[in-house]
């Protein structure tokens, strides 16, 4: 990661940032799609225990992971001001707290999984599979917290592509995993779906392990010295990252749980309409990692910018990052508007299911390009370490717009379950709107900072 001076050498250095980035979220959006396929070839159960498991689980851990990606601005910010050891300190705290976190994950799980599965009154094979599957999980929990410290740190230090190759190297990994320990080959236990839970934990330690050999042996990365002298704890750098990474982890918490619940709410419509969203939903998560893989790049180049107090391309890097994102989603939107039929014909053979979905992604598209505005401000954002009154914005956007718009959308108009397309829709754009307003404003504060500091 280098200075740049012109918008020709930022466009270009956003792109060689983003690229693996996406890559890679790609990369760990395969290994759900494997968990969920071959569960499914298994049976039935497992797939539905899976899936249930999935869903139990992945707004945790995209919270938690939140909280770890905090890692990037503040390693980030310190690498512009060119305070190595201070890095190292972050990264080595950082850890430290993965440890501590993941005690406390398990121990809540220990105590609430079977209330909460109980709560969801499933046939007893899918409870039971939903729980195996996820006591599997568990075991990669601690490598997977680590790992997502570490690679907070390489994407800091702008070497996206490291963590590529060791995703790409990791999915065949999975791929074999899954296959050997769902239908019991070669010797191995026939687990059903617990089994993608087993294989996903062993393929975490694959990831650390490739990710700690690489920090040890390669530049830059080992003049870092982020291992050898691993006791130096410091309860000031945890709460530097807690104060910075608990906002970070709630906004990514309360988002995803906003897309749980209208899930829920559109169990009162026929099948047809659950299977309709369910498609058109799968389609816009997975063209969402483009705007989510653009906003990790710019948490960084913002980051960097900052802590060399270059205020003027932090400014630049954001609006930027912002007008990318759009124009992405714009164009993705328009194609998948024009493909409709086709997309959703991938999903399902039944007309009425094709028809539904179809109409559903009209309203995607709108939905992308507000969710592509709210992402890139609050990345740039948190490239300033400005997260606090983000996460109140989108909070306050999520469960005091979004929902509520839908639901009377939804069940006091004659749009049924299009409401919800439009109140997230509606609520995504007031957040994209309050977080540009407010990047304004820090971006203004920092500029009179620096008038300030060179009057003085």
């Amino acid at each position: 990661m280098n200075q740049t001076f012109t918008l020709k050498e930022k466009t270009k250095q956003i792109i060689v940032l983003l690229l693996p980035i996406l890559i890679t979220q790609l990369g760990m959006f395969s290994m759900v799609v494997f968990n969920t396929i071959m569960s499914g070839r298994y049976n039935s159960s497992d797939l539905a225990g899976v899936a249930i498991g999935t869903s139990i689980w992945s707004p945790v851990f995209n919270g938690i992971s939140g909280i770890f990606l905090a890692v990037s601005p503040i390693a980030a910010q310190r690498f512009g001001q060119k305070k190595k050891e201070e890095v190292s300190f972050v990264v080595k705290n950082g850890i430290y707290l993965s440890v501590l976190i993941t005690m406390i994950v398990v121990i809540l799980g220990y105590f609430l999984l079977n209330p909460i599965l109980n709560f969801m009154k499933l046939s007893p094979k899918v409870q039971d599979t939903a729980f195996d599957y996820l006591v599997g999980l568990s075991f990669g929990l601690l490598p997977l917290f680590i790992f997502n410290v570490l690679r907070s740190f390489i994407y800091a230090l702008g070497k996206t592509r490291v963590i590529m190759i060791i995703m790409l190297l990791s999915l065949p990994i999975n791929l074999v995993l899954n296959y050997v320990l769902i239908f019991g080959k070669f010797g191995f236990p026939e687990l059903g779906g617990a089994g993608a839970g087993y294989a996903t934990a062993i393929t975490d330690w694959v990831f650390l392990a490739m990710t700690v050999y690489v920090i040890k042996k390669h530049e830059p990365f080992s003049s870092y010295s982020v291992f050898p002298n691993l006791k130096e704890f410091s309860w000031e750098y945890c709460q530097e990252i807690l104060k910075i990474g608990v906002p970070m982890g709630l906004s990514v918490f309360f988002e995803t749980t906003v897309f749980a619940i209208v899930t829920i709410l559109l169990s009162k419509f026929n099948v047809t309409t659950i299977a309709a969203y369910q498609s058109a939903l799968n389609v816009v998560s997975f063209i969402y990692m483009i705007p989510i893989s653009i906003s990790t790049a710019l948490t960084v180049l913002v980051g960097f910018e900052v802590g060399a107090k270059r205020y003027k391309d932090a400014k630049q890097y954001s609006w930027l990052g912002v007008a990318i994102a759009v124009l992405i989603a714009i164009g993705t939107g328009l194609i998948v508007v024009a493909f409709r039929y086709q997309v959703a014909g991938l999903y399902s053979t039944e007309e009425a299911v094709i028809n539904l979905t179809a109409n559903f992604l009209i309203f995607a598209l709108f939905f992308q390009i507000s969710d592509a505005i709210q992402a890139t401000a609050q990345a740039a954002l948190r490239g300033y370490k400005d997260v606090n009154i983000a996460f109140i914005m989108t909070l306050v956007a999520y469960w005091l717009i979004c929902l509520p718009t839908g639901y009377l959308l939804a069940n006091f108009t004659n749009l049924g379950a299009r409401g919800y397309w439009i109140g997230l829709t509606i609520g995504l754009l007031a957040a994209g709107i309050a977080l540009s307003m407010r990047l304004i404003h820090i971006q203004k504060q920092k500029f009179n900072e620096t008038v300030t500091g060179t009057i003085n």
